[in-house]
């Protein structure tokens, strides 16, 4: 698997960003009453993202590591001004739908999340294949809640009635807490069958992290620990990788490469076993 493709499968099942890492709770919750609101959500935020992702990866090594968030912020807010315009001015029934929300896209952690965590440190085709991914991602999450809160709640689905004329909808799945009712299903269904998720601390932990990847226990002060558990263990991949490819090829001119190569990953394994383990025992302490 490339590295556009695995971005892509990273953000559309991986880690998507609603039923996964349960970001942006807030324009899921509350422009979910349809499948066509959520659809409508969902594609703007990509647009913004990917293209956010773009000009954040070209300008990255530009941008002064002092001024880098409101950076980003500038970059977003122009891509969301430009998003909401063109919705006023061609989707105007889907404008009056999601109001407020479209320029909030701004302030979404989800976009500024990426720019942070991979768009500022990543090429520029990467990282629009990651925000791509992120952005379907939250389109299929937004929009499969959306069609299930339209179904129980009016019957349809896009607009198209689908169940017969006898069945008396459920208002109050189009409500504000119908959007509680529909998350918290799927939610429980991802911890009963033990899928990967902020919400549940029995799947399995993501190594190698300072925190065992137990978000449900997350108080937010380990994200300094991750960031520099995950730097540190890159650098000492790279220097023993370069170490046994020196070495090999003084021992060995005629197949340094394979050797060096065999024995850099063994080492790279270890280490980042030891690492891992290091970095739990400092969270835990």
């Amino acid at each position: 698997m490339n590295k556009c493709t695995e971005r892509l499968y990273n953000g559309i099942i991986k880690e998507n960003p609603t039923l996964v890492l349960m970001l942006g709770m807030c324009p899921t919750l509350a422009v979910t009453t349809s499948a066509f609101n959520g659809l409508g959500m969902g594609l703007s935020t990509t647009v913004v993202l990917t293209m956010s992702n773009m000009i954040i990866a070209a300008l990255r090594k530009l941008i002064p590591d002092k001024v880098r968030m409101p950076a980003f912020i500038v970059v977003v807010a122009s891509f969301v001004t430009i998003v909401d315009l063109l919705i006023q001015g061609f989707l105007p029934t889907l404008n009056e739908a999601l109001g407020i929300y479209i320029p909030l896209i701004v302030v979404n952690c989800i976009i500024l999340g990426r720019a942070e965590a991979y768009a500022s440190k990543n090429p520029v085709l990467p990282s629009i294949f990651d925000g791509l991914g992120m952005g379907l991602g939250f389109t299929l999450a937004l929009t499969a809640i959306g069609l299930i809160r339209e179904i129980l709640g009016a019957g349809t689905a896009f607009g198209f009635r689908i169940m017969p004329e006898a069945y008396e909808p459920f208002s109050i799945f189009i409500m504000a807490p119908g959007a509680f009712f529909i998350l918290a299903l799927l939610t429980a269904i991802q911890n009963k069958l033990k899928l990967k998720s902020a919400t549940n601390g029995d799947a399995p932990a993501t190594e190698p992290l300072a925190c065992g990847g137990d978000c449900a226990s997350c108080h937010g002060y380990v994200c300094a620990s991750n960031r520099e558990l995950l730097e540190r263990i890159a650098d000492e991949q790279a220097a023993l990788k370069a170490s046994a490819k020196a070495v090999a090829k003084n021992a060995f001119p005629e197949g340094g490469a394979a050797v060096s190569m065999a024995a850099a990953e063994n080492g790279a394994g270890k280490q980042n076993n030891d690492a891992a383990d290091d970095g739990k025992g400092g969270a835990k302490a």
